[in-house]
């Protein structure tokens, strides 16, 4: 009798286990599997140049990590991802947005760079981007165009 009570209570443990493992991988991703992407803080400093900055959050509120790859817009035929170290910028292929994380491009860090503007987008205005994700379905943000001295307060 002992050792059908402990292996019917082993066997309702075990079936436990996989009904919460279930609940929980499902919660992890969006139903398709793919990570579950909000973007905010959208801003560009309006343009003294023929190049700009975009800045944003990125945030991932599933257990599946992604990788911003791209970035396009009609503004600009040329288009980067760009990081910032020793304060000296340069390119790269892709940023990180790890899984319950978040991806953050701000002034004096991560950013996209715009070159070559097709027009000067002014203070008031929207500039229409589209991101680019390795697993995640593209999102199109418009990026409210701000002072040129615009800086939001980073919490």
């Amino acid at each position: 009798m002992n050792r059908r009570t402990t292996a019917l209570s082993a066997s309702v443990a075990l079936a436990a286990a996989l009904a919460l493992t279930g609940c929980s991988s499902s919660s992890d991703a969006s139903e398709d599997g793919k990570p579950d992407l909000k973007v905010s803080a959208a801003f560009m400093p309006q343009p003294v140049m023929d190049m700009a900055g975009g800045f944003l959050t990125i945030k991932n509120d599933s257990g599946t990590a992604d990788k911003l790859t791209s970035v396009t817009s009609p503004l600009s035929d040329d288009v980067t991802i760009h990081e910032t170290k020793d304060q000296k910028m340069r390119e790269v292929k892709s940023f990180d947005i790890p899984a319950n994380g978040e991806l953050k491009l701000a002034r004096g860090g991560n950013h996209i760079m715009f070159m070559e503007l097709k027009k000067k987008p002014q203070q008031g205005e929207k500039v229409s981007i589209e991101l680019h994700f390795e697993k995640s379905d593209p999102i199109k943000v418009d990026l409210p165009v701000e002072a040129a001295n615009h800086n939001p307060q980073q919490h």
